[in-house]
This record gives C-alpha cells, sequence and structure tokens, in this order.
C-alpha cells in the first residue's frame, strides 16, 4: 500500500507567523515617507526590524512645477546588497504570492 504524499498544511495563527513563512523569499516592504523596499528577508524580530538582502528602494518625491504649479511625482531606485530595516517605519509587510494558497 502506498502512501499519497500531501504537502503540510500551511497555518497562521498570529501576524508574525506570515512574516516567518516569508524567510528567504523576496517580500514588499512599504515604509514611512513614500519608501517602497523589495528584498529577500533573511531575518526579522518582533518589532519587524527586518534584514533585507538584494534589496531594491524606490523612493518617490513631489514636486511643484513652478509655472504650471503640477505636482510632478518622481521615482529614485537604488540596489542595495544587505540592508537593515527598522520595524518602527515600516508600515505595510506583504508576502510572496504563492499558488494555490
Amino acid at each position: 500500500m502506498e502512501e499519497t504524499e500531501q504537502a503540510p498544511t500551511v497555518t497562521v495563527k498570529e501576524p508574525l507567523d506570515l512574516i516567518r513563512l516569508s524567510l528567504d523569499e523576496r517580500i514588499y516592504v512599504k515604509m514611512r515617507n513614500e519608501r517602497e523596499l523589495r528584498g529577500r528577508l533573511h531575518a526579522y524580530d518582533q518589532h519587524l526590524n527586518m534584514v533585507l538582502g538584494e534589496a531594491e528602494e524606490t523612493v518617490t518625491t513631489i514636486e511643484i512645477d513652478e509655472e504650471t504649479y503640477e505636482e510632478l511625482y518622481k521615482k529614485t531606485k537604488r540596489n542595495i546588497p544587505m540592508l537593515f530595516v527598522r520595524g518602527d517605519g515600516v508600515i505595510l509587510v506583504s508576502p510572496p504570492i504563492r499558488a494555490g494558497v
């Protein structure tokens, strides 16, 4: 008699469980002051301090055109090999999209 192999069930009982399941995965982090980060989650703690590898930071600034008074949105991107993220600036953490969940 053959046993059918099933994938382990993923249960999220506490908010930090979702972060734990995202270890070594690429995540999206929205920060204060119009900063966005995408990177591989290497470590985190209960304060949402995080270490991201292969991080891409996007900063959005709004400038006002002096002639038309139109708002101009400017995005600046930079790549950072290893980044420490202080948890008190985190607004949102989005785990990777998983198929079948």
